[in-house]
């Protein structure tokens, strides 16, 4: 997901002598964009690719350390609270003031709802009519911002969109292609806490600001209680966090508000500990699920706690699992094959959501949006410039490690391990290109999460992924 963003003074976290030793050792620092050369395509027409390499258990048995611990739960604490206490993409809703400011609500929302430049098209091709852009921008509501807003908190209570606008119109910057829309901005899961800072002139939408981002969601979504109960929720254990690509509760006709309710990986719920066994949950015993506890919006929009039934069926751990190499690939490719969706559209994820999710089954914090977590003062960073060169650029591709993360604009590769000469990452992608066995690069509509080797992949007939990396982030215990 890519969302502009100030750039940071750049701080890099690398040994400066291993990188250099590196860059030393490579005779000439050629890369290869240079010379271009077809590698073959030898599965599923990915370039490299062999069906083996789609197995985690493939690349965690060529690791000497696969189950070294990176983080213990101390070290993923003080990265947490450093990221927010450093990151700014990163909102403290406690630290909140229990008014805001019309100056304040006004300046969250323009800086979201701010209509693109180019011409939108609608799902059938036709374009947005001035009509319609006049209704959106008069529901944002501008005008009946109060001097002074007290503050509102909220629980998600269904997996749920964020839009840059009140609506749920789709649009898009071209004619043929409807997967990017452009009011797309990311989504919530249930048991999100937001703040909830506005509401639309037609009272069905509501501007909140979440952890690691601000934007509209649908109202029904959202339950309105006490800042105590929404910012106490799932705060204290036992837990149960979903470890899969997503989990479903039990299907209930009795409560359909959490029936068949998607959770995504990394989601963590209160478990109801003391629940008698032998008494159903929504018409269903008890035995054969967890006892969670969910939030539910009642009907005059307030907040609720009910009990609902995890089955045991699903991917689901009681804690946040270790943060090991061997687990990261783990998490990485349960997502394998998932259809690539901007902005958490489709159900699913984009290329920063895909990452956030990995980490968030490790309890561990990341901004929402590749330019945040790209130059993320928080994280452990070495940074690229147009002036450095390929050999330093090809040094650091050497030294990935699993889990590392390498961005390009607009996007995020995670490193799985170094093999055949290259260097493979997994990535929600909706596209890649390298060069054919006749020299002519060919364009892949991958267009989901897909395993690929890096040094081929190419952004134009010139430029290699490799000449556009920005930035390399990893998760560990920062360099002093």
């Amino acid at each position: 997901m890519i969302q502009a963003s100030p750039r940071r003074p750049v701080r890099l976290a690398w040994p400066a002598r291993a990188l250099l030793a590196a860059v030393l050792a490579l005779p000439g620092g050629a890369v290869w964009a240079e010379s271009p050369v077809a590698a073959p395509a030898d599965f599923a027409g990915v370039v490299g690719l062999r069906e083996a390499y789609l197995d985690p258990t493939f690349w965690a048995a060529r690791l000497p350390d696969a189950d070294r611990v990176i983080l213990d739960r101390a070290g993923i604490a003080a990265q947490n609270s450093r990221m927010r206490a450093e990151d700014t993409s990163i909102h403290d809703l406690r630290a909140l003031p229990a008014q805001l400011p019309r100056a304040t609500v006004l300046a969250d929302i323009q800086a979201l709802s701010r209509w693109p430049q180019k011409a939108l098209f609608g799902e059938d091709g036709t374009p947005i009519a001035a009509g319609a852009r006049t209704a959106i921008e008069a529901n944002l509501g501008l005008d009946a911002i109060a001097a002074q807003r007290p503050l509102r908190y909220g629980l998600v209570t269904h997996r749920a969109a964020l839009r840059a606008f009140p609506t749920t119109l789709r649009v898009f910057t071209s004619q043929d292609d409807t997967d990017i829309d452009r009011f797309q901005e990311s989504a919530l899961f249930p048991g999100d806490a937001v703040a909830v800072l506005h509401e639309s002139a037609d009272g069905q939408w509501l501007f909140i600001t979440s952890e690691r981002y601000s934007a509209w969601i649908e109202k029904r979504f959202v339950g309105v209680g006490d800042a105590a109960t929404v910012l106490g929720y799932g705060q204290h254990g036992p837990y149960r966090v979903v470890t899969g690509a997503t989990a479903y509760t039990a299907f209930t006709p009795e409560e359909p508000r959490v029936s068949r309710l998607q959770l995504d990986m990394g989601v963590r719920l209160p478990v109801l500990t003391d629940w008698p066994m032998a008494q159903a949950v929504n018409g269903q015993q008890a035995h054969a699920a967890h006892v969670v506890q969910l939030p539910v919006r009642n009907e005059d929009g307030t907040l609720a706690l009910v009990p609902a039934l995890l089955p045991r069926s699903q991917d689901t751990a009681s804690d946040y699992l270790p943060l090991t190499p061997r687990n990261l690939l783990t998490q990485s490719f349960k997502f394998l094959g998932e259809r690539y969706g901007w902005g958490h559209a489709y159900d699913t994820r984009d290329c920063s959501g895909f990452v956030s999710e990995i980490y968030r089954s490790f309890g561990v914090l990341m901004p929402r949006n590749t330019s945040a977590q790209a130059i993320s003062p928080a994280l452990d960073r070495v940074a690229f410039t147009a002036k450095d060169s390929k050999a330093k650029r090809n040094a650091a591709v050497q030294q990935l490690q699993v889990g590392d993360l390498v961005y390009i604009p607009g996007h995020v590769m995670v490193s799985i391990g170094q093999l055949d000469g290259q260097t493979w990452m997994i990535h929600d992608t909706a596209g890649g290109s390298w060069f054919g066995p006749d020299g002519k690069r060919v364009q892949a509509h991958l267009n989901g999460v897909s395993v690929t080797p890096l040094e081929p992949m190419m952004a134009s007939d010139t430029v290699s992924y490799i000449d556009r990396i920005t930035n390399i982030q990893r998760i560990r215990p920062q360099t002093p």
